[in-house]
């Protein structure tokens, strides 16, 4: 039996990451386990650093993956422990040699180096199901570090695109997004508003994977990856943007690409479908077992 093993650090949107290639990995390889830990404790990342062992657990995995400035350490005392690969699904804030490979998004800008893998937005789980014809789904953030928030501009984008694309609409939002919109959101017809605190957490990956269009607030970059993971038509609400940072541009170079079909730029008809398969961590699965590291 093969044995992914993965450190979660508590953290939802890590944890995706990394089940995300790991389910990839085992599609790639049948009889593939994939279990999960959490971080090591400061003194047992002491004691496994300095003795180099682990005798705080059993089985020996094959391979090690996580996501987050939290599994940092962990990685490094079971790669020191048992001498195997381990994988980090981010730019690490400790040199990058000290791991056998980083899959870090490009919009994070990272170095060409033989141990990074460049992926096109961080992985996820999402993939595509038989898409119902008719359907769609509206996916709202909300203001952010890197992007302000405006209410009244975006109601107005979404009431044009309900009177010009009268399909089924389902909508949700993220925990980012403000009462105040959630509220007014609940007054568009044509819509049906499921708040983010009333779903669980399957329910935009179902959702998702059978929608035929989908249209995301700009600032959610990793629902924009996980519905063109999904196969969705994906269209993109602009959001004022606080400056031209690594996220801005990275959204807007998926528009050049032909990915994204910004609001702006939307003719008023049902969006083209998506002309390939967006399926990163597939992809990241093929290249790890080609460098023979599961």
């Amino acid at each position: 039996m093969t044995r992914i093993l993965i450190i979660s650090d508590g953290k939802a949107g890590h944890l995706n990451q990394s089940l995300g290639l790991a389910e990839a990995l085992a599609k790639q390889r049948p009889g593939v386990e994939i279990e999960q830990m959490l971080p090591f404790s400061r003194l047992q990342v002491l004691f496994g650093l300095l003795f180099g062992r682990c005798q705080f657990l059993e089985n020996k995995p094959d391979l090690v993956i996580g996501a987050g400035h939290g599994t940092h350490l962990t990685l490094l005392t079971l790669k020191r422990c048992w001498h195997l690969p381990v994988m980090l699904l981010m730019k690490p804030s400790i040199p990058m040699q000290f791991f056998d490979l980083c899959l870090i998004p490009e919009h994070d800008q990272p170095p060409k180096r033989a141990n990074v893998i460049v992926t096109r937005g961080a992985l996820n789980r999402v993939r595509p199901a038989t898409k119902q014809a008719g359907t769609g789904i509206i996916l709202i953030g909300g203001p952010s570090k890197n992007s302000d928030w405006d209410k009244a501009r975006l109601i107005r984008q979404l009431e044009a695109l309900v009177r010009s694309d009268p399909r089924s609409w389902l909508m949700t939002t993220s925990r980012r997004t403000p009462a105040s919109t959630v509220e007014a959101l609940g007054h568009i017809n044509g819509i049906e508003l499921f708040p983010v605190e009333e779903t669980d957490a399957g329910w935009l990956p179902e959702m998702l994977a059978s929608a035929e269009h989908c249209w995301v607030t700009e600032d959610s970059v990793s629902m924009i990856y996980e519905a063109l993971s999904a196969g969705c038509s994906v269209g993109v609400f602009e959001v004022p943007w606080r400056s031209e940072g690594r996220l801005p541009k990275g959204v807007n170079k998926l528009k050049k690409q032909g990915f994204l079909t910004p609001f702006e730029r939307w003719p008023g008809k049902p969006l083209p479908p998506l002309d390939h398969r967006f399926n990163e961590a597939e992809r990241c699965a093929k290249k790890i077992i080609e460098r023979g590291l599961l």
